[in-house]
Order: C-alpha cells, then structure tokens, then sequence
C-alpha cells in the first residue's frame, strides 16, 4: 500500500573499511605481506566459465582458506 513511510529504514549502503579494523600487529597482516596471490587469477582462468553468474574470486578463496589453516 502506497503511502507515507510508517518506521525509519536502515541505509542500503554502508562505509566500510576492513584495514581500519584489523590491528596492526595481527596475523591477517602479516600473511597478507608474505603471501602474494597475485598470479593464480591466470592460473585458474581456464577453470571458471565466462557464461552464467560470475564465480567468487580465487584469491578469495585461497585467502580463505590460509585464514581457517
């Protein structure tokens, strides 16, 4: 039903900053300088289709995976 907005809405986008909440000293950091994962988008190119709804990032996923070892 059309009409006037009856409670507040929550934004739709948010400001965010991952690097402003991770400390300095914490061990995210210290893998993020070592590892470079820079490379295996190529590596892993032809695995991913380029029809469909894109995959989620393989450097995500390889990040993901260090962070739950």
């Amino acid at each position: 039903m059309m009409g006037p907005r009856q409670k507040a809405q929550a934004a739709l986008f948010y400001e965010f900053s991952l690097k402003a909440y991770v400390l300095q000293n914490h061990l995210l950091r210290s893998i993020d300088r070592i590892v470079d994962l820079s490379a295996i988008r190529s590596h892993l190119a032809d695995f991913y289709s380029h029809t469909g709804r894109p995959s989620v990032d393989p450097e995500l996923l390889i990040r993901m995976l260090l962070v739950g070892y």
